[in-house]
């Protein structure tokens, strides 16, 4: 899925070869960046009906559709033609991206015409010209998955992070809830720290502009997030959303909307609160929270400061 792995076990070690296994078929199923992947074969076929897909699949398109109900659209699974137009076509450490031109116009059709999934058969129907890029979404709902087999399996506790995608469960190594930093990236802030945040259960994602960013041949900086409105990267006053909640793939479906529309409470901090979540929004001089942050996070400089 164009990211690092990083897990943790708290229990048998023989456990970290299970989530590697899980983790390497949830790739094949779900990457983008793999043409044989099954993902890559559904997208190919679009246009030409109902496609029986595994059940793993299934899933994956129908948290990718909350995710869209759920965001206002903020979250769209169906941008790929705007994420190759603007040079994201393979895996950033592959080397410099190509430009491929201007975005395309964005996609008015309403999405449940673009996708339609029958949980009851397991099949999935693509519009023509319409194709399914899972995004973070597939790294978060990955790490809901692998981290829930593991505490199954017998794991006293399991941590799963992919590419910043992260979901705990159980107990942490030294016993009790997890405790996790999240930084601050702005180079006004540098040395300042960043925040702590502290989990029993849920997940943690941060999207951001600053990342995952190149400079297209005609000078302008792009960046991998897309703004369905626009079809184009989006142009938001953020650099960074984090956002907590109770599955990984729901805290990176909000993070991504939280980014998009900046710190904005009727927007995407708006279906944060809808959600229960919590989330932080960082501009280069505004840090901007949702009401439930400081229940679960604690400013790191402050702490010390203190």
């Amino acid at each position: 899925m164009g990211s690092d792995a990083h897990v943790v076990v708290v229990g048998d070690p023989a456990l970290l070869d299970t989530a590697r296994r899980r983790i390497e078929a949830l790739e094949a199923t779900w990457s983008r960046f793999r043409p044989d992947s099954e993902l890559c074969r559904l997208n190919a076929a679009a246009g030409s009906g109902p496609v029986a897909v595994s059940s793993d699949l299934a899933l994956l398109v129908a948290r990718a559709l909350d995710g869209a109900e759920v965001t206002g659209g903020r979250f769209d699974p169906t941008q790929l033609a705007a994420v190759h137009r603007a040079g994201y076509v393979r895996s950033l450490e592959l080397g410099p991206v190509v430009d491929l031109g201007p975005a395309p116009t964005a996609d008015d059709r309403p999405l449940h015409e673009r996708v339609v999934l029958d949980a009851s058969t397991s099949t999935v129907r693509l519009a023509t010209g319409t194709a399914v890029d899972p995004g973070g979404i597939g790294k978060g709902l990955a790490a809901d998955l692998v981290s829930a087999e593991l505490v199954g399996a017998g794991a006293a506790g399991a941590l799963v992070n992919l590419g910043g995608d992260l979901r705990v469960r159980g107990m942490a190594p030294g016993g009790g809830a997890w405790t996790l930093e999240v930084d601050d990236p702005r180079p006004t802030t540098a040395g300042r720290g960043g925040w702590r945040v502290v989990i029993a259960d849920g997940g943690v994602a941060t999207s951001s502009r600053c990342r995952r960013r190149w400079t297209a041949p005609d000078g302008t900086e792009r960046h991998h997030l897309i703004d369905p409105r626009t079809a184009r990267p989006a142009a938001t006053p953020a650099l960074t959303a984090t956002v907590v909640a109770a599955e990984a793939w729901q805290a990176e479906v909000l993070a991504t909307a939280a980014l998009l529309d900046g710190p904005r409470d009727d927007t995407g901090l708006g279906a944060v609160e809808r959600t229960g979540a919590a989330a932080l929004v960082l501009t280069e001089s505004l840090d901007a929270t949702s009401s439930r942050w400081e229940r679960v996070a604690v400013r790191i400089a402050e702490e010390v400061a203190s």
